[in-house]
């Protein structure tokens, strides 16, 4: 990696992603006030920018995969300048160490991933919340521009509503493309399919006609009552799903996770009622508003009607009928009942 300063002794050495968590770590030092670290964030594909709680000195600054870059400081903010664009989406990662006025140190290693300024308008089109071996859950995009997935960002409200579930690798991808994230790895050969072959994937219903990702690990990470979105690097929902298998009901203790995610949707005008209206100020869906998933098997999926421009709001989507399912290509439209 690219040494700007020789490294000084590290008093306390954090990791922390600059695209996840917004986490705040206090070390060892004599201030009360010594440096915590607060973010980092890519601001151009040229610069990053790390806050910290107190104005700071860069000590050294690291990269790796290594880039000549400069410093600038600017009190509570620093500034890391690099000579050449970073590749759009690719993960970096980068060691730190800064101190106060007081000599306080702190060393932070963060991995982020770099500037994307062309993520393409990504729609959830098809979804499977069952899994029944080898088949497993999946979730099925498509966009309508062309443009690089890279550091695109999925939450699954059941899973975590702060930390990300997958992060998209760099990937080129054209309008019209089909895109498969499947929710477990459990074969050999699911591999992520980042170039131009999309036939590279070998497990269970991987697509030669798509673009397939895959989850590792076997957990059950999606449910029939649950939420989705996608975030750009800004924190701005791409777009977002809101599912419940009682839509009849109120969110109950065991879907608090999924109201506040309800609640933060509408906040950010990314989940309408019902009737397809607009909300009102301070509307908050309720089980009622989401996508039914009653019904849903390992080969009923719930799909978004493809005739219709993509809105977020449960009419667009419908159950297909027994054996429909069609990860990676267009979605059938028989329904289910």
């Amino acid at each position: 990696m690219k040494k700007l300063i020789s490294l000084f002794p590290v008093l306390v050495i954090l990791a922390f992603s600059c695209s996840t968590d917004r986490g705040i770590q206090q070390i060892l030092g004599t201030s009360a006030e010594a440096p915590v670290f607060l973010d980092c964030r890519p601001v151009s594909s040229t610069e990053i920018v790390f806050s910290f709680s107190v104005p700071v000195h860069l000590v050294s600054f690291s990269i790796d995969p290594d880039r000549e870059a400069s410093a600038t400081e600017d009190g509570k903010e620093l500034r890391i300048s690099f000579e050449q664009a970073l590749e759009e989406g690719k993960k970096y990662t980068v060691d730190i160490l800064v101190e106060d006025a007081d000599r306080n140190s702190l060393n932070v290693i963060v991995p982020f991933r770099a500037r994307n300024d062309r993520m393409p308008p990504l729609v959830f089109n098809e979804l499977r919340t069952e899994y029944s071996k080898p088949k497993v859950e999946y979730l099925e995009f498509h966009t309508s521009e062309a443009g690089n997935l890279g550091a695109i960002r999925l939450f699954i409200a059941g899973h975590s509503l702060s930390v990300p579930v997958y992060e998209f690798p760099p990937t080129e991808v054209k309008a019209g493309e089909y895109i498969v994230l499947h929710l477990r790895s459990i074969e050999e050969g699911c591999v992520d399919e980042t170039g131009t072959d999309l036939g590279l994937s070998r497990g269970t219903e991987a697509s030669s006609e798509a673009r397939d990702f895959w989850l590792p690990g076997s957990s059950k990470l999606f449910h029939k009552t649950d939420a989705l979105w996608l975030l750009d690097q800004d924190d701005r929902i791409i777009d977002a799903v809101l599912l419940s298998e009682n839509p009849g009901a109120e969110w109950g203790q065991k879907e608090s996770a999924i109201a506040q995610a309800a609640e933060f949707l509408s906040r950010k005008n990314a989940w309408r009622p019902r009737s397809g209206d607009e909300a009102e100020k301070g509307w908050v869906p309720a089980p009622l508003d989401a996508i039914s998933t009653s019904g849903t098997t390992n080969t009923r999926t719930i799909c978004r009607d493809e005739t219709f421009p993509a809105a977020p709001w449960a009419g667009n989507w419908y159950i297909t009928a027994t054996s429909c399912a069609t990860p990676g290509k267009p979605n059938n439209p028989k329904r289910y009942n």
